[in-house]
């Protein structure tokens, strides 16, 4: 199964955002990276350019499988008590964001993004945790903006990849983690537990909602 790339949508890049292929949008808890355990509002839009095989989510591949809904509708539906909001896919980065951002600053939200970083930076976020691909890497400018940056962990030659990103950081305080492919996690986290005693710059990161057994 490969990524649907031709004729996405209209709505890529070029319009102002308001109507988004949202595959789903629910009230969970964070289960990886810096913000594991946090209380979070997920915004899931449809659509990616990059395909990883072992994707959980494949069903968010082809936008046209998720309709158009209105941003506000959506907002509207995210409990008053949750500060924090996290965009997701897919790929968000395809679409113009500044419209959601927008009116979820207006509500004080927290936002975050989660990307593989292939499209282009738009709207305003407060935390920004990047996802890099070896298939099909990141747009440079990410690199100056990222909070977090999280490394999928397959197979040994991950780790010299790992290092290859980690290297591209310009921005000062960027979190660094290793998080074993959740198929792979019995043979590859002995590994990065190693890894991590010996190169104590990266922390693991877990897919704890996995094992919760929650969104």
């Amino acid at each position: 199964m490969q990524p649907i790339l031709s004729e996405m949508t209209n709505n890529i890049y070029d319009n102002d955002g308001r109507l988004l292929p949202v595959m789903e949008h629910f009230l969970s808890i964070q289960g990886e990276g810096y913000h594991t355990g946090l209380a979070s509002y997920f915004i899931r839009i449809g659509g990616c350019d990059v395909g990883c095989h072992w994707c959980d989510v494949k069903e968010s591949w082809d936008p046209k499988r998720h309709p158009l809904i209105e941003i506000e509708t959506i907002i509207d539906q995210i409990p008053k008590h949750i500060e924090n909001v996290i965009i997701t896919g897919g790929e968000p980065t395809l679409y113009n964001l500044k419209f959601l951002t927008g009116k979820l600053k207006k509500q004080a939200k927290k936002i975050h993004l989660e990307t593989s970083g292939t499209g282009d930076i738009s709207g305003d976020f407060d935390w920004i945790c990047l996802s890099p691909k070896k298939n099909e890497l990141p747009n440079a400018k990410f690199y100056k903006n990222i909070d977090e940056l999280k490394i999928i962990i397959q197979n040994k030659t991950d780790f010299d990849f790992a290092e290859s990103q980690a290297n591209l950081i310009k921005k000062s305080g960027c979190k660094l983690y290793l998080q074993p492919e959740w198929s792979q996690r019995n043979k590859m986290t002995p590994l990065i537990i190693n890894y991590v005693q010996h190169h104590p710059k990266w922390q693991i990161s877990l897919q704890t909602h996995k094992y919760l057994n929650i969104p």
